[in-house]
């Protein structure tokens, strides 16, 4: 537990005596628990002072996270000289019952479906070289009364419609509809939030870092949230669906009366001019082609930097592609691919809360406690990262269920020795604590320097 303890006096300043204590009491615990994560569970494995009414009164305690967070993110995992970008995503948990804070019905993208439970939206900062992210900042999304109410009623409105006239709405543009503003987009709750969050991101992180770009996946593929990213002064990248509709700038002459066309013909994304190629490579009986261009999608009030990658099967000819885009004109397809592929990092934080840190397992109800157990299985991340380092010095290969056995053995090893009348020198206890945290790891390895 030393090195638990010398790793959290980085955030020692931000929290009251009583409230660390507690809260390094937890971290502990979560370090050598099996099984769920619970406050029950977790009383059974701290140690003197970590009772069920500790838990209790830490997690119905409110903690300043988003300090937290970045604090022990700046002082332990922040390397200065490296290129960081953004990356969002939203994470649902599935929750029964009805009492629960935030309890809606969210779609998951595992289950593909809309379940009932909880969602939190997440940013984090990636770190480019290492390819890793490092969770921020986790807001829960609550949606308000008007926000349900107004979702209910384009739910039946869309019903009675379909009803009425038996047949779904026609494809194209309704007849008499006029041409609108594109260049202000209206924001819905959805965005609004993931604004708010990303204003507190930057105001968070100030100049300690020169952030640029957010990766987001293609559910952000649209205007509103570029137009979004860009109020903050960031370029976004994210992708857009495979049929997206995409046209060159118009060149030539205007004909007859009215402001110059702004699109030109449209393109086919499989058969592009060989002026796009940029790169080619084959892999498994499979060439992947990369174009890159600037075009026009018509909801977009600007130009987007488009990538296509088209993988063809050499031996059926078969083909498949798909859109990225950023909004900074000037950014390689290189970048623009590599930073695309870097925002699944966020989605390996999101496992490992899941799997590790208790993120589905608490059964806390109210908002504050709801609020602490899913920032403190975030935090767990972090922390869990700081940890590995050392022992992946001389294991890369040396896993969080590696960290997790290490920390149960000490734990066996440590309640065992307080029944010996007489103790070990401190040589013979050193190994013993050596031997016995090796057994359960599946990349075992001998206890490294302490954390400094």
């Amino acid at each position: 537990m030393p090195e638990i303890l010398a790793l959290l006096q980085n955030i020692a300043p931000l929290l009251e005596k009583t409230t660390f204590r507690q809260l390094s009491q937890v971290i502990y615990g979560m370090l050598v628990i099996s099984g769920r994560i619970s406050m029950l569970g977790l009383s059974r494995w701290t140690e003197k002072g970590g009772s069920y009414r500790t838990i209790q009164r830490l997690y119905h305690s409110e903690l300043p996270w988003k300090a937290i967070q970045w604090m022990f993110f700046q002082k332990r995992l922040l390397k200065g000289e490296e290129e960081y970008l953004i990356a969002g995503d939203e994470v649902v948990l599935g929750k029964a019952g009805k009492e629960t804070h935030g309890l809606d019905r969210f779609f998951s993208g595992i289950q593909q479906q809309v379940i009932p439970g909880l969602s939190f939206f997440a940013l984090s900062l990636v770190n480019v070289r290492e390819e890793q992210s490092y969770p921020l900042q986790i807001t829960q999304i609550v949606k308000s009364v008007e926000e349900k109410a107004a979702s209910k009623a384009k739910a039946e409105a869309k019903k009675v419609k379909v009803k009425e006239t038996g047949e779904k709405k026609k494809r194209g543009r309704p007849k008499g509809s006029k041409n609108k503003d594109k260049r202000a987009a209206i924001l819905n709750p959805e965005l609004l939030r993931i604004q708010k969050a990303l204003k507190s991101v930057l105001e968070t992180v100030g100049s300690n870092l020169s952030l640029k770009y957010v990766t987001m996946d293609g559910h952000f593929g649209n205007y509103p949230s570029a137009f979004m990213v860009r109020q903050a002064n960031l370029h976004l990248i994210s992708k857009l669906r495979c049929n997206a509709a995409l046209y060159l700038a118009f060149e030539g002459e205007p004909t007859g009366r009215g402001p110059k066309p702004k699109y030109g013909p449209k393109i086919d994304v499989r058969k592009l001019e060989e002026k796009y190629l940029k790169d080619t490579s084959v892999a498994d009986n499979l060439r992947t082609d990369i174009y890159q261009g600037q075009f026009y999608n018509k909801e977009f009030a600007f130009a987007l930097n488009v990538v296509i990658l088209v993988k063809t099967n050499i031996e059926t000819n078969a083909q498949s592609h798909a859109i990225l885009f950023s909004t900074d004109l000037e950014l390689s397809f290189a970048k623009i691919v590599q930073f695309y592929r870097l925002r699944f990092q966020i989605e390996f934080n999101f496992r490992d809360s899941k799997q590790y840190w208790g993120l589905e397992d608490f059964m806390n109800v109210k908002e504050t406690a709801v609020t602490n157990a899913a920032n403190l299985s975030f935090f767990m991340v972090n922390l869990s990262s700081a940890l590995l380092a050392p022992f992946q010095l001389l294991n890369p290969d040396f896993s969080i269920l590696d960290l997790k056995s290490h920390y149960r053995g000490c734990r066996y090893a440590a309640e065992t020795i307080k029944m010996l009348t007489e103790k070990p020198d401190a040589i013979l206890l050193a190994d013993i604590f050596q031997q016995i945290a090796r057994l359960g790891a599946i990349h075992p390895v001998f206890q490294p320097s302490p954390v400094t």
